[in-house]
């Protein structure tokens, strides 16, 4: 295994001089000459990588779409992927979300007419479907299928694996000490920077039967956080090693803490911040894993009356340890590499 840098433009935020497509053609320039370097028989790209993917079809190679989080293209009565919304219950819900059907087919036209436009300046085909930034050769969906809506006609290049967990070696950390449920508040590496849900739970959780054990993620708070004698802080540990102890997970509901927390059999508190959150968020309550807290009542109130529900109702820990039990199972590594050895399968068996 070797490694190579990624060729890097700022376009967040908005760069006056450069869009992100125009950033993509001159990264996938870039990126042809490791590719012809390397010699791949297949290349693997995040979903919002797009200059890998428009790279590998220069250079004519098989290309699969690595998707860490739930599938994002909707279908007819489907809400909008990240507002938040479950999917509905009756025809009637349904068809409501029908309506903005029109909206939605004119962003995605819109996209796919600016990535046509980066294709025809490196000289590729346009396309004539929208989503055009996943494979139709492979699309690995690293998610539990369980937080999958079900779809009428899914593309037989859609494998849904299972997670894809991974994280940085780090020891173990002491919770409070007692008996009572250990609740962890996980919040996001990247959002809600005064650290508002943490105090929020540090406060709504001060006088409840429980331990809180909260982490900082190494992003040190703007004001001293005001740390109950039932609770614990620190600046970092290991999900892997923590949550198996834990009752419930309060999170902004990013996949990876979702994920980990499901596999380790421990419910949910998704309290989304922003990007895919509030999907990630909808389906743990969709699929009964835990429940979702909209921003605005993310407060100590509002997380308290969270973690009651979760630790009240036993059906929530059931369906997560459910998917524990199921991820112990199915690995989504080793069902990944699978798919991925079947496109190179069929890669050679068309040269042949």
């Amino acid at each position: 295994m070797v490694f190579a840098s990624a060729p890097e433009y700022e376009v967040w935020p908005r760069n006056r001089h450069l869009t992100p497509y125009q950033a993509a053609v001159r990264a996938a320039h870039e990126t042809v000459p490791l590719i012809r370097e390397l010699d791949p028989h297949a290349v693997v790209v995040d979903i919002l990588t797009v200059a890998g993917s428009l790279a590998a079809q220069m250079e004519d190679r098989r290309w699969a779409t690595l998707i860490p989080h739930v599938f994002p293209a909707g279908e007819r009565g489907m809400p909008p992927f990240s507002v938040g919304a479950r999917l509905p219950r009756t025809r009637l819900g349904a068809m409501g979300w029908d309506l903005f059907q029109p909206l939605l087919r004119g962003g995605a036209e819109r996209g796919r007419q600016e990535l046509n436009g980066a294709r025809e300046r490196v000289g590729l085909a346009p396309l004539d479907h929208v989503h055009g930034g996943i494979s139709r050769q492979l699309a690995l969906v690293a998610t539990f299928p369980q937080l999958e809506y079900p779809r009428q006609d899914r593309d037989p290049s859609v494998r849904v694996t299972g997670p894809l967990l991974w994280e940085q070696p780090f020891g173990a950390v002491e919770p409070p000490p007692g008996d009572e449920p250990l609740v962890l508040v996980a919040p996001s590496t990247s959002q809600d920077p005064d650290h508002r849900m943490l105090r929020a739970a540090l406060t709504g959780l001060a006088h409840e039967p429980v331990r809180v054990l909260g982490t900082t993620n190494r992003r040190a708070p703007s004001s001293p956080l005001d740390v109950p004698a039932n609770a614990r802080v620190v600046d970092w540990l290991s999900y892997a090693r923590t949550m198996p102890a834990c009752a419930a997970v309060v999170c902004h509901a990013g996949h990876g803490t979702v994920a980990r927390a499901l596999a380790s059999g421990v419910p949910v508190v998704g309290c989304p911040a922003a990007g895919d959150m509030a999907e990630n968020a909808a389906r743990v309550a969709w699929s009964g894993c835990g429940v979702s807290l909209p921003r605005r009542l993310v407060t100590p109130r509002g997380v308290r009356l969270a973690v009651r529900k979760l630790l009240a109702d036993e059906s929530y820990a059931v369906k997560a340890t459910g998917l524990r039990a199921w991820s112990e199972r199915h690995d989504g590594g080793a069902v990944a590499a699978a798919a991925l050895e079947g496109l190179v399968a069929s890669e050679a068996a068309a040269h042949a």
